[in-house]
């Protein structure tokens, strides 16, 4: 594996600390600036609108540039945002930073993840995208608690500025490590890639991904009451179990790397299904510390299985568009991020019980199942054609692949 991906994971781990470090501070900054806490909870929502807006905006608007150069101003924009962030005199201009600081984040894996696999053989392809959301992972288990106490300690302006250094950091391993490549100047311009994105298995390959980490999320925002109500621990644990699902995640991550690239459609339904059975036993893990302990670990595994073949199969699915189809994977996982958590909500509010978002959780996994299955369902008869022109994969995103790989 090139070097190059370090560069890439460095940026990642910014991202993921700035993503979910706030969701430990809002405490804070809520004391800080005089406002209550759901009002300081904005500031989460915030971020994932920039996410979902900049995602496909910035990628698209950046189609015919150099990937290096694209990359690299994401940072700088992510550098400006979170230094924003630092000096918001209040809840405004901090809703606005935020804002700003989530409008590069699906743009920056939307566009590393085409220049990720642009650098590797085929048969390494989901490795790579791995090893670039390995820095998103990891920021679970060392960046958001690290950020969280230096918040706790030093002021939550602090943090803000800490990670305005991993974007600085990140700036000089993109210069440093991404080769020079080329503008690009696609014939049909942007029209060309806004008609790729119409394809029916791209909008399958979204909407799995939409209902699979929807999945996830409606069990994991309710993960603190879960472990505390149902199973137990005390409030001060919370952050080492949280680090946990870290660890689970960056398992999950890696092992669904490696597997996609021997069988992208088989490592995607195997990680559906086996999120549906860990958010289905949910009720009886939370029963007890360590098998609750277990179930948090085994969440971020299997989730983060189906992370890379998603990642690998949207692009493959709009390969007139790779960079613009990744980036809207990226606001699909927020859109999911959102939808989840509301989902999840209704079933507590509804009294159904700590555990009972595990429950709504399992249900969209199993419909992801079903709209995985109406995607191999569609590829299979597209390649049954006589034409011959559609594929189950496509072999090749054209790009500048030979001038990045020397």
């Amino acid at each position: 594996m090139p070097l190059a991906l370090l560069a890439l994971a460095v940026g990642a781990f910014g991202l993921g600390t700035t993503e979910f470090v706030m969701m430990g501070l809002l405490p804070d900054v809520a004391d800080d600036l005089g406002i209550s806490i759901p009002t300081a909870g904005h500031l989460v929502s915030a971020y994932a609108l920039g996410v979902v807006i900049g995602a496909p905006l910035l990628a698209a608007v950046t189609a015919r540039m150099s990937r290096r150069k694209v990359l690299i101003g994401l940072m700088g924009l992510f550098v400006a945002g979170n230094a924003l962030s630092a000096l918001a005199p209040d809840e405004h201009w901090l809703l606005a930073a935020r804002f700003l600081s989530g409008l590069p984040h699906g743009a920056f894996f939307g566009v590393g993840a085409v220049v990720a696999t642009s650098m590797v053989a085929p048969e390494r392809k989901a490795r790579s995208v791995s090893l670039m959301f390995l820095g998103l992972t990891l920021a679970n288990i060392a960046g958001v608690p690290v950020a969280t106490l230096m918040g706790q300690h030093l002021g939550w302006r602090a943090t803000f500025l800490g990670v305005s250094a991993i974007g600085l950091a990140a700036i000089a391993s993109l210069a440093f490590l991404i080769p020079q490549d080329h503008a690009h100047a696609p014939a049909a311009g942007l029209r060309r890639e806004l008609v790729a994105l119409r394809s029916v298995p791209v909008w399958l390959a979204l909407g799995t991904t939409v209902a699979g980490f929807g999945a996830l999320f409606s069990a994991y925002s309710y993960i603190t009451p879960m472990l505390t109500d149902a199973a137990g621990y005390a409030d001060s644990s919370v952050t080492l179990l949280l680090a946990l699902f870290g660890v689970g995640a960056t398992a999950g991550n890696l092992i669904g790397g490696r597997l996609a690239d021997h069988s992208l459609r088989g490592t995607l339904f195997g990680g559906l299904t086996s999120l549906v059975v860990v958010l289905a036993l949910f009720p009886v893990l939370m029963s007890t510390q360590w098998t609750a302990a277990t179930a948090v670990v085994l969440l971020g595994t299997a989730a983060f299985v189906t992370g890379s073949p998603l990642q690998l199969m949207v692009m493959e699915k709009a390969s007139a568009a790779p960079s613009l189809a990744s980036s809207a994977n990226q606001a699909a996982f927020n859109l999911a991020n959102a939808g989840g958590a509301w989902i999840g909500g209704l079933a507590l509010a509804a009294g159904l019980g700590a555990t009972s978002p595990a429950l709504t959780g399992a249900a969209l996994a199993v419909l992801g199942l079903g709209v995985a299955t109406a995607a191999a369902v569609v590829d299979r008869r597209r390649v049954s054609m006589p034409t011959g022109r559609e594929r189950v994969v496509a072999s090749h995103v054209p790009d500048h692949a030979e001038a990045v790989r020397h």
